[in-house]
């Protein structure tokens, strides 16, 4: 075949006349994949405005597959706007870079996400943007914490690792009061366990890489709000940005989300049952969850969440060295050594607790010992609850 059939093939292919017909529905919604958008004449390509979802300008700005998963994550958590991102630290990102400039100050909890205040104490460091801590379980502690420069207040239900639950509501009453910005991380809660607006919480975030997901094989955030303003001012730092998600990673969130509920519901009920068998183990000295009583916030997450994701944290007594709770963790079979959570396959990782709260706040909430985290997977409690046992036995068997 010459070059000029072989173009003029190339040109029919492309330019082929072909259309399927409109009204094409099934169970799933359609993954749509571009950079480029076509549109069908010079006005309409000068009239279309990104920010308007009515229409479409560049892939970077949302397709059909992209705009459903925004719709639906924001009826999830009941807010009227969402952003997507790449991951849930870029939507921690997007919401400072968005909402701080130079000379303001963001207050994070003690307990917060690690890279949370990673990227405080460098990035934001380096732009002028101060940071301080608070203690999550003690509004007066955020009172005393807010200043002139406070801008935005970080929430986070529970704390990362060692699973506080704060006093939400009054966290935000604080913060409502002299006028400061709140947001929320509800990765935890995923949409589910906690009504982030109706406790008065300005914006709403969360890793979708988690529950929402529920594969393990997704990394993507959401950032939503009810504030037309707020949104404006996170949409345009989210298009300055650059952020954008992949049309098949949308498409396998979309595919997760009807049995988001189901799956949130079943890992909550196996995760407190396999707490409150870890409880009363010998070699426990403590059990680190929400709907525990005595963990630390249990009396503001039985007032102000509905719900509690499979996952939990135990303090090892002490009498025990740091190589033997490794070798228990070592020991787990289908536990598996691993970052993340709330997907099919039960995880464990083990925490240097020293290294991540400052001493006088494991001695003021009495956590001490060798922390291991647990994520509850979708495998039966018999079967997880043998393996812990074996794994303990292995560990610390005289």
């Amino acid at each position: 075949m010459s070059k000029d059939k072989d173009r003029d093939l190339a040109t029919a292919l492309i330019h082929h006349p072909y259309r399927p017909p409109e009204g094409f529905e099934a169970p799933q919604v359609g993954v749509h994949k571009a950079s480029t958008v076509i549109f069908p004449n010079a006005a309409a390509s000068r009239a279309r405005d990104w920010r308007d979802k009515r229409g479409y300008t560049y892939g970077l700005h949302g397709t059909p597959t992209t705009f459903t998963l925004e719709e639906r994550i924001a009826t999830l958590t009941g807010a009227r706007h969402c952003v997507l991102l790449p991951s849930g630290l870029a939507a921690v990102a997007l919401v400072d870079q968005a909402l701080l400039a130079a000379g303001d100050e963001l207050l994070l909890p003690e307990n917060v996400y690690g890279p949370s205040r990673e990227l405080a104490r460098t990035e934001l460091a380096r732009w002028g943007i101060g940071h301080r801590l608070y203690d999550p379980l003690d509004a007066a502690s955020l009172a005393a914490a807010i200043t002139p420069r406070t801008k935005l207040v970080w929430l986070e239900a529970p704390g990362s690792v060692t699973m506080e639950f704060p006093d939400l509501a009054g966290l935000v009453a604080v913060a409502r009061e002299r006028g400061v910005t709140t947001a929320l991380d509800d990765t935890w809660g995923a949409g589910i366990a906690i009504d982030g607006f109706a406790l008065g919480i300005d914006i709403v975030m969360q890793a979708l890489t988690k529950f929402a997901s529920g594969g393990g094989d997704v990394l993507m955030g959401a950032v939503t709000t009810r504030d037309d303003a707020l949104h404006e001012r996170l949409k345009l730092a989210h298009m300055h940005l650059g952020l954008g998600v992949a049309g098949n990673d949308a498409e396998l969130v979309l595919r997760s989300l009807p049995t988001l509920a189901l799956r949130y519901h079943a890992q909550d009920a196996a995760g407190r049952e396999l707490a409150a068998w870890m409880a009363t183990r010998p070699e426990v000295h403590r059990v680190l969850h929400p709907a525990l009583e005595g963990s630390p916030g249990h009396e503001y997450w039985r007032t102000q969440a509905k719900a509690a994701a499979g996952l939990f944290s135990v303090l090892f007594d002490e009498r025990y060295t740091a190589a033997q709770v490794d070798r228990f963790v070592d020991a787990l079979r289908l536990f598996r050594i691993g970052y993340s959570w709330a997907g099919p396959v039960s995880l464990v990782v083990p925490y240097p607790l020293p290294a991540m709260r400052e001493a006088a706040t494991l001695q003021r909430h009495g956590l001490r010992g060798h922390l291991v985290r647990f994520s509850i997977g979708l495998e039966g409690v018999p079967a997880l609850r043998a393996d812990l046992a074996q794994a303990l036995a292995a560990a610390f068997a005289a």
